[in-house]
């Protein structure tokens, strides 16, 4: 366990520069939380994520035990989503959910906020219940899902601000069943707000290399996908070359690239 919490520490933008293939696919959540899913889809995800030895496989809380099953004495986490997809759950519940993933096994917990609160301006409301989350599940490492398809610059800040103030260790764009998905000028805003030391997370149509790598100049360091394989088939045919093209994108002295945006589920 110690190992595992060790490889999952990196909250800073990546160096670009010294990317190599283990070091790209060990910044994915491989996501198997589409709500059509069958069993023997979920086994055949998770040893997608063993064999290329992703960050992590983020699933529904039911096939939680399964995956911590399936993924123990490997160097994959197991991780779910707690008010998933819309946030709206009561407090208490989530703090439940959250509580019983972490007795399950979960090595991170990828939360998401009340939207409508956030929204509408009660960011008391919204900073009070994640706190309480966070403290209630500590040490364990929480992700602050925003869904920032529906807000503002101003709202996507206010909501970084939020998971600073409540000690989260992440914050991440969205669920990846919002209107749209990743954007890397919206994840270069959160890296931003949050500094280096709290971890930024892409999710949402992040199906290509060009996408990830993309996200990764943004300043995201976890990255939320499903498509894997294909991510990894693609740097094995050109990784160097799509990376130098990536990087070519950034100011000079940035590690941070515009770069092109994402769209759709994760």
């Amino acid at each position: 366990m110690r190992q595992l919490k060790a490889r999952l520490a990196n909250r800073s933008p990546l160096d670009l520069s010294t990317l190599d293939e283990r070091a790209l696919l060990g910044c994915i959540d491989h996501s198997l939380l589409r709500p059509e899913l069958t069993k023997a889809e979920v086994e055949a995800g998770i040893d997608v994520a063993i064999e290329w030895e992703t960050a992590t496989v983020c699933c529904r809380p039911a096939d939680l035990p399964l995956v911590v099953s399936k993924l123990r004495r490997t160097v994959v986490g197991p991780t779910t989503v707690i008010g998933f997809p819309h946030g709206a759950h009561m407090s208490q519940i989530k703090e439940r959910e959250a509580l019983v993933a972490i007795d399950q096994g979960a090595v991170e917990l990828d939360v998401v906020i009340n939207i409508g609160a956030l929204r509408g301006g009660d960011l008391g409301y919204v900073r009070d219940e994640l706190a309480a989350l966070v403290y209630a599940v500590g040490p364990t490492p929480v992700k602050v899902i925003l869904e920032t398809a529906y807000l503002t610059p101003e709202q996507v800040e206010a909501g970084c601000r939020i998971a600073l103030e409540a000690r989260a260790a992440f914050v991440k764009n969205g669920t990846g069943y919002s209107p749209r998905g990743a954007e890397a000028g919206e994840i270069a805003l959160m890296r931003r707000v949050v500094g280096d030391r709290v971890g930024v997370k892409a999710a949402g149509g992040v199906r290509t290399l060009d996408a990830m790598l993309a996200m990764l100049a943004a300043g995201a360091c976890r990255v939320g996908a499903t498509a894997t394989p294909a991510i990894a088939a693609e740097w094995r045919a050109r990784g160097p070359e799509a990376l130098e093209k990536v990087m070519a994108l950034a100011p000079a002295g940035s590690k941070v690239a515009a770069g092109p945006s994402a769209s759709e589920d994760e």
